[in-house]
């Protein structure tokens, strides 16, 4: 234990010494070094054929040199994450308290299948769910499992979804099934591609998914919905579930949960909400609008991963029909039954997974450190700093923003005066690699209503305004070249 508070000690004390003052510094380590990587791209075929041997050692060798030559060969590749420069798809923050728990979690090796194997990590899971769905404002009539990421989280909700519709699809599949019609999921133009991969994975087929319209501000359609349920009944097909989203990946643009879980409830349709990035925000104070009606729906996922600084991976997934899940999964073998009765569940039971992680560690761990208050002002912190980049590109008469900004991402690109709409998109795409290449900073794209757009999201714990500004001073000079070129 003195170690791991000696640890504790270390890295408390390396951010404020080095990271603050330092942005964009070329040093290695942690949260330290480029946010791209640690010394400029790297030749991938050198670095598979050359730097790595091309066979495992015969012999055991020093840890030392092991890990001189992960400081050595595989740290200088590493995209850093951890980096307060970090703006790229949604950036997210291991946490000491987060790392420190995966660190405990590793020299257990529980392996948390049967309440028996691991009483603790089931029953902190189960206490931590509590805890964060209390938090986010969710009735107890939602029971909680950790998965790995929110795809999976879907896959498992859309299951249950399947199980509910299709009767004996367990052992009798779906395959050749005359007392079976097929069966249509829906989302929006804008969900995450992660439901197309899991209708695959359940036997649906990507034809049963029917992706509807979004709005000018990338919110799907009630109404849309509405004509495509009707068309598809009509036609023979079985709704079976409806996906939405509370904060999507290419805008963090939230869907009208409410109408669309009010039509759910009049069409008898399993509404599953993803919330994996945009959820927690509801424990912001003045954000409880942001699940707004996910208490009527029959699923949702939040991801700590993405933005309440636990580090990758953890999903939270809430169901009020735990029991459909259980019926879709539920497999005991001779050698896991145990003599251990109600109330004791065993985790194995609630997916497709037999080995469990203790993944609730680090939750518990990161809930307990930052309490509540501190988790909130962080959040509210991320969306302010959001909020002012924002303004820098409203200001502008060389950019603009492409998408609303309720939350810690922004959507815009680069528009200086003579450049034609036709040449943005390659414009904004050197602009994109032009800021990357520094060192100092890293963004991604996405695709809004046709046009090539940049993203900067903000989620790191150590990313401050003077970060923000930095990157908007790059991206304005960068900008201001690539147009010079031309």
């Amino acid at each position: 234990m003195f170690q791991l508070r000696r640890f504790w000690q270390l890295w408390q004390f390396i951010p404020a010494t080095q990271i603050q003052k330092s942005f964009g510094a070329r040093h290695t380590g942690w949260s330290i070094g480029s946010p791209t990587t640690s010394r400029g791209p790297i030749d991938i075929r050198c670095f598979r054929e050359c730097a790595l041997p091309s066979e495992a050692p015969a012999e055991g060798e020093p840890f030392d040199a092991i890990v001189e030559d992960f400081e050595r060969i595989l740290l200088p590749g590493i995209t850093h994450w951890n980096h307060p420069g970090f703006f790229a798809y949604f950036a997210i923050t291991g946490s000491a308290a987060g790392v420190l728990a995966e660190m405990l979690s590793a020299a257990l090796n529980v392996q948390a299948m049967l309440w028996r194997t691991s009483p603790s990590a089931t029953e902190l899971e189960h206490v931590t769910l509590s805890w964060l769905r209390t938090l986010i404002g969710l009735p107890d009539t939602f029971e909680g499992v950790i998965y790995d990421t929110a795809s999976m989280s879907t896959l498992h909700a859309l299951a249950a979804a399947r199980e509910r519709y299709a009767p004996a699809v367990r052992t009798r599949g779906l395959a050749g099934r005359d007392d079976l019609p097929r069966m249509r999921i829906y989302c929006s133009d804008q969900t995450h591609s992660s439901i197309d991969k899991a209708v695959i994975t359940l036997g649906l087929g990507q034809e049963s998914l029917r992706k509807i319209e979004s709005d000018e501000e990338f919110r799907m359609k009630p109404d849309a919905l509405v004509r495509a349920i009707a068309s598809d009944r009509a036609a023979g097909w079985l709704p079976v579930a409806v996906v939405a989203t509370v904060g999507t990946t290419s805008s963090t643009s939230v869907d009208p949960v409410k109408a669309i879980g009010a039509l759910c409830r009049t069409e008898g349709i399993w509404l599953h909400v993803d919330a994996a990035y945009a959820g927690v925000a509801a424990m912001v104070p003045g954000y409880e609008w942001v699940l707004d009606g996910a208490a009527d729906a029959d699923s949702i996922v939040v991801n700590p991963h993405k933005w309440l600084f636990t580090p990758f991976d953890l999903s939270a997934f809430y169901t009020r029909h735990m029991n459909l899940v259980r019926a879709a999964f539920a497999l005991t073998p001779e050698y896991l039954r145990t003599v251990e009765a109600a109330p004791v569940k065993n985790l194995m039971d609630t997916g497709i997974q037999l080995g469990r992680r203790f993944r609730a560690l680090k939750l518990w761990m990161v809930m307990r450190h930052f309490g509540a208050n501190g988790l909130r002002a962080r959040l509210a912190e991320h969306m302010r700093l959001a909020r002012v980049f924002a303004e820098q590109v409203d200001a502008s008469p060389d950019f603009e923003r492409l998408a609303p900004t309720p939350f810690s991402v922004v959507c815009f690109r680069a528009r200086p005066r003579g450049v034609s709409e036709r040449d943005l998109d390659a414009l904004n795409e050197r602009l994109l690699e032009s800021v990357n290449q520094t060192g100092e900073m890293f963004i991604s794209h996405a695709r809004l209503g046709g046009r090539y757009t940049l993203r900067l999201a903000i989620g790191n714990l150590r990313t401050t305004e003077a970060h923000v500004m930095r990157a908007w001073q790059l991206l304005e000079d960068r900008a201001a070249q690539l147009t010079n070129v031309q």
